[in-house]
């Protein structure tokens, strides 16, 4: 075994992670550094106030939240929870309906682990912005933006499914039947 299959949650190196006033965490990725081939973990710390990510749903790979210490709540869909240590929490694979986020609004840190299967690809929907991810090829050690094929988009920015191909047709005033031309 080339890794120690053992790390402890609360001496793990956190990386500060933000964007504006409302997303702010310490993330630690667990689940590589103790050689897990098809779960992930990620301890988060978030301070007072604060989310780590979006309101999101995957398509693809389950989550489960365990909190640690402090308080907060949970929203999944249009539902919300409040949720304190020793809760746990499914997040199943679901579609922007289903999407769900953990909000710390209480006045001191909440410190959660999130585990999580390792399907890849990945598709994750984002209803408060319209948009979504995909991403393939995700190293085990670092999130989607890591992986070698990463997109986040709009649907109404999609490309025609034959924008690019050499379709063997030089008349491009033809109408678009969706069958060969």
């Amino acid at each position: 075994m080339s890794k120690k299959p053992i790390a402890n949650i609360f001496e793990a190196e956190l990386v500060p992670w933000k964007k504006g006033s409302r997303f702010e965490a310490g993330l630690a990725r667990l689940g590589a550094k103790i050689g897990a081939e098809q779960l992930g973990a990620q301890y988060h710390v978030v301070p007072a106030g604060k989310s780590a990510f979006p309101r999101h749903a995957h398509h693809n790979n389950e989550e489960m939240l365990i909190v640690m210490s402090g308080a907060g709540e949970y929203q999944a869909g249009d539902e919300i929870w409040p949720v304190k240590a020793g809760d746990i929490i499914a997040a199943p694979v679901g579609d922007g309906s289903t999407a769900h986020q953990m909000r710390n609004n209480s006045q001191g840190e909440l410190k959660y682990l999130v585990v999580s299967t390792r399907h890849d690809p990945d598709v994750v929907e984002y209803p408060d912005s319209n948009k979504f991810a995909v991403a393939s090829m995700i190293p085990k050690d670092k999130g989607m933006l890591g992986a070698r094929i990463a997109y986040i988009g709009k649907k109404e920015n999609s490309l025609d499914y034959w924008d690019g191909e050499n379709t063997g047709v030089d008349d491009t005033s033809a109408k678009d039947t969706g069958e060969e031309k």
